[in-house]
């Protein structure tokens, strides 16, 4: 199966291959537009076989000598979070989002642009511009996220459990930002295994290998289901998240983080806590 491309109506570009899916928007010039969707679509044709190419190694806890850019974007994501377990598959939809969003703006011309892998988001910002996010409901705050130029942020990734991938935790999602999509990707997915509460009799958990025969967490139990949780609960394991990302932020790893149980939230980071306008035009 080769890569895919098309323009969809409202302008924006779709890029496709296998079990990659982006959606490109790039602002500025139409001449300047074009040639960014020329060099996004360029690079993006050679991002899956390269991957798959070393594939063995991305779901290694100890991966070694990676040989592609995006291999290697990915290994270095993870690796401020070990010893714990972790493979550069936690980064790659972070990663080759980055990638794409590299070329894209690699002309210049462009005012703004974002690369949107399922919800893993990598961003860019001239001077003087903005961006606005969705991101998932919190209770009682806004559901849209303004990013300035000037903001330590380029990068917005989300996991939990009813996401795309397995996971250790119960958090049904945590939204991060970071300096990089492949970073708040890393970050997204340990901070959503640290949403737990282990041994409780409300969750349901499997080997990986069961769920899904190619899982890079082998044998490691995975949440299956979660009943519903009494309030007590459902803050401690969300205190439990928010320790660890707010660890996190003290590292300088991400900006913020999101994190969504059973209707209940908290959040990290002054960019998360700040109202924005409703009428900008979200990502």
């Amino acid at each position: 199966m080769s890569a895919w491309s098309a323009l969809l109506p409202d302008g924006r570009l779709h890029l496709q291959h296998g079990p990659i899916d982006l959606i490109v928007e790039a602002f500025g010039a139409p001449e300047a537009v074009r040639a960014a969707y020329a060099r996004a679509t360029a690079r993006f044709e050679g991002v899956l076989p390269a991957l798959v190419a070393e594939l063995p190694a991305l779901r290694s806890n100890t991966p070694g000598v990676l040989r592609g850019r995006v291999a290697q974007a990915m290994a270095d994501a993870v690796a401020p979070f070990r010893p714990d377990f972790i493979t550069p598959m936690a980064a790659v939809a972070g990663a080759v989002a980055d990638s794409v969003c590299a070329a894209l703006v690699a002309g210049g011309g462009l005012s703004r642009a974002y690369v949107n892998n399922g919800g893993d988001i990598a961003l860019w910002l001239a001077p003087g511009q903005g961006l606005t996010a969705a991101i998932a409901a919190r209770p009682g705050a806004p559901d849209r996220l303004r990013i300035a130029h000037a903001d330590p942020v380029r990068g917005i990734a989300t996991s939990g459990r009813d996401g795309r991938s397995l996971s250790l935790g119960i958090a049904d999602a945590v939204t991060v930002l970071a300096a990089t999509a492949a970073a708040a990707d890393a970050a997204a997915t340990m901070i959503a295994n640290a949403v737990d509460l282990p041994g409780h009799p409300a969750i349901s958990r499997r080997p990986a290998c069961e769920v899904s025969h190619d899982s890079d967490l082998g044998d490691r139990l995975v949440t299956c289901a979660v009943a519903p949780l009494p309030a007590e609960d459902i803050a401690t394991a969300l205190d439990r998240g928010a320790t660890f990302a707010s660890a996190l932020q003290a590292r300088g790893l991400i900006a913020g983080a999101a994190l969504f149980l059973q209707g209940a939230a908290q959040v990290t980071g002054p960019l998360l806590q700040q109202p924005v306008e409703p009428r900008l035009a979200p990502v």
